[in-house]
């Protein structure tokens, strides 16, 4: 079974970035959408390492879908301002402080 897992999580990794690199182009927020895909992966590493719990798993992914949600409305409007991609900006910041420390809060996923 953690065989299966193991080898899942960086295929997922992988498909992840390829699909995330065809996006970036259309996109008018290019480095947003890298920085995502990258927490997005530091996430799946950490499930996969099992340094993250699944409440913790469960919380960070809300926090990366609050994300998406505020970086979806700053581009409702076709246009996406300096003050919109800074308050994007310090979520991303938050949501990475938040990503290492439940990494390295030494609690370890069931069965690990």
């Amino acid at each position: 079974m953690s065989t299966i897992r193991t080898f899942r999580t960086p295929l997922a990794a992988a498909a992840l970035s390829l699909f995330a690199c065809a996006v970036f182009a259309q996109t008018p927020t290019p480095r947003i959408d890298a920085r995502q895909a990258k927490q997005e992966a530091r996430i799946d590493q950490g499930v996969a390492s099992g340094e993250l719990t699944r409440r913790e798993t469960a919380r960070l992914d809300a926090q990366q879908h609050r994300i998406d949600r505020v970086e979806n409305r700053a581009q409702a409007d076709g246009t996406v301002t300096a003050a919109e991609k800074a308050r994007v900006a310090h979520l991303q910041n938050k949501a990475s402080r938040d990503i290492r420390r439940q990494k390295h809060d030494r609690q370890e996923a069931a069965g690990r």
